[in-house]
């Protein structure tokens, strides 16, 4: 068969199927374009997901009747200085965008350059370009495509419902908002808003965290971390959210690149890396982060909706992002999540309240009937008696004297009570904080165990009586396989027979730990662990699973010096916030809300 060129409308469609895969990457491509042009505001409408109507309107700098005539040409740009693909600093630069839509839809555009008084219009029918025409607007651009894939009934199909393409729309509007917090946005979906922000002022960081806080939520920004880092010439800043802040899945994971939003492995495996000493398998941390560098060390002409980035120093950018995450998450020390504490003040709300108080008022006969003990719960309640003074455990009253003082003094606070022997209550100067004192006690001895590792080792201490553990074959082989790598952990131990092991030293922080139950879940660690090429690399699993062995179980009972030493310690010790699974290890409820629970506010 004769080689032959392909006809312009094929070659533009063509174009068009690889840059306008779907509504929102149309709109993408025609707000990147209002960016470009220097625009303040940006109004986009949609019909039908963005099958009948795409309008993206704005107050940019506009062309004149030459520059719109060329702008429907392909690779016609105005933003691709000196023709120097390594020095991209705009977003287009390809010069595909408007041809491609022209291709694919009835694109109709208008436009006046600042300082001009007379606008021009042109429109592109399915490729066919129309004649340039004098049209009456303000200064800046409308572009309006109608018909989206009417030219390429195929790919017409391969649309999904009209919600799922608008919801795409949606999410490419909000991640150029986060990116521009100086331009304000609008979306619509015909008549209805979805979307609103208005430019925000002030300085850049109180800019954008303002504009996260109108995307994102004001949850994620009472939750986060300021995040400000350099290295070798490329910036880090942002906003992380602390571990106990978390999602399903990975959709709130954020990345800038010099203003581009990006979908980049590199970042999402380098967010991966920085918290996954915080959090369990199947959550995700929530993070909004932007990345300066120089042009000339990131490529972004690799993917054709520019989605994607090449980094030429790609581990400098993998460890700042890392080394950044978690100096923050470092310093944010023993700091947890507010939605928690959220959460637990929402489960204390009664529902029916307001209806209650509404009965109570309107007929206090029916509301008397209504809140009237049965007859087993005051039977139950004639049968109670009052716990002893030793059920109590109360605290000597020279340490109450001493709490009274001081329980403003401490974060945490000073401990008042122990309940259901698992749950510390302690004492803040304006509130009240419940410690779980088993996931708590869990990050601290997992933190000194890695602590110990990075100084000198750690310390080891001898059974009276070495315990023998008895188990299947296969996993005394993984076990015996290991010893000597476990030994540096300050777990000793040797085979002893086919089917078990006999443990005769273990680290000195667990104390007094089960130790068979240590040595069963170490071998089925280890049975995930056969592709590793040791256990030091993956060391922190092997730690979290001692550090749960070693810790203060559930059901013992603390003295109060021993809650109170308890609560000093996480106050010192980094991402005690959280245990070694990413839950919480305390709720703080402030004196206000627990106020205004009780009406008393």
């Amino acid at each position: 068969m004769a080689i032959r060129r392909l006809p312009e409308t094929t070659v533009n469609r063509i174009a068009a199927g690889e840059v306008i895969e779907r509504p929102a990457s149309a709109v993408k491509e025609l707000v990147e374009n209002s960016l470009d042009a220097g625009a303040r505001r940006v109004d986009i409408v949609l019909r039908d997901g963005g099958r009948s109507l795409i309008s993206v309107d704005d107050d940019g700098a506009g062309m004149d009747r030459d520059d719109l005539q060329l702008a429907i040409e392909r690779h016609a740009t105005s933003k691709l200085m000196d023709d120097d693909l390594l020095a991209i600093a705009q977003f287009g630069f390809r010069g595909e965008a408007l041809p491609s839509i022209g291709a694919v839809s009835r694109l109709a555009i208008e436009s006046r350059a600042a300082g001009l008084d007379t606008g021009w219009s042109i429109t592109v029918d399915g490729g066919r370009v129309g004649e340039a025409k004098p049209a009456p607007r303000a200064a800046g651009t409308r572009v309006e495509a109608r018909d989206l894939f009417y030219a390429t009934p195929a790919r017409l199909k391969f649309l999904k419902t009209d919600r799922a393409e608008f919801g795409a729309t949606l999410d490419t509007i909000k991640r150029l908002a986060m990116a521009h917090p100086e331009v304000g946005f609008t979306l619509k979906d015909g008549e209805r808003t979805a979307f609103t922000a208005s430019a925000e002022q002030g300085e850049l960081p109180d800019r954008r965290a303002a504009r996260l806080g109108r995307v994102m939520g004001r949850d994620f920004i009472d939750n986060a971390l300021a995040i400000e880092a350099e290295r070798e010439g490329v910036r880090l800043t942002g906003l992380a959210a602390v571990p106990t802040y978390n999602r399903g899945n990975s959709m709130q994971q954020y990345m800038f690149v010099n203003g581009r939003p990006v979908r980049d492995k590199l970042f999402v495996g380098a967010v991966r890396g920085a918290y996954h000493d915080f959090l369990s398998g199947g959550r995700h941390p929530v993070v909004a982060l932007f990345l300066e560098i120089e042009p000339h060390a990131v490529d972004v002409n690799v993917h054709p909706a520019k989605a994607e980035v090449r980094f030429r120093q790609p581990g400098v950018v993998r460890g700042l992002i890392v080394g950044a995450l978690r100096s923050a998450l470092a310093e944010a020390g023993h700091r947890a999540s507010t939605t928690v504490a959220g959460a637990a003040l929402g489960a204390f709300r009664p529902a029916s309240a307001p209806a209650s108080r509404e009965l109570f008022s309107r007929h206090p006969a029916a509301y008397a009937a209504q809140v009237r003990p049965q007859p087993a719960a005051m039977e139950a309640a004639a049968r109670w008696q009052a716990p002893s003074p030793d059920d109590l455990a109360p605290p000597s009253a020279a340490r109450v004297a001493e709490a009274n003082e001081n329980d403003s003094d401490y974060p945490l606070g000073v401990a008042r009570a122990q309940l259901h022997e698992t749950y510390i209550v302690a004492q803040t100067g304006d509130g009240i904080v419940i410690v779980d004192q088993h996931a708590a006690h869990e990050r601290l001895v997992y933190e000194r165990m890695k602590r110990q590792m990075a100084e000198s080792g750690v310390a080891r201490q001898g059974l009276l009586l070495p315990e023998v553990v008895e188990m299947d074959e296969t996993s005394a082989d993984r076990l015996e396989a290991r010893a000597g790598e476990m030994a540096e952990l300050g777990l000793v131990y040797e085979r002893f027979g086919a089917t078990a092991v006999v443990v005769r030293e273990t680290p000195a922080l667990l104390g007094r730990c089960a130790v068979r139950g240590l040595i069963l879940d170490l071998a089925d660690e280890l049975a995930e662990l056969e592709t590793a090429n040791g256990v030091k690399d993956r060391l922190e699993e092997i730690c979290a699973t001692m550090a749960c062995h070693g810790s203060v179980r559930s059901g013992r009972r603390l003295a109060g010096e021993e809650m109170d030493a308890l609560l000093r310690e996480m106050e010192r010790t980094p991402h005690s916030g959280q245990c070694n699974h990413g839950r919480p290890t305390y709720v703080e409820l402030k004196l206000a809300d627990i106020e205004r629970l009780f009406g008393r506010r």
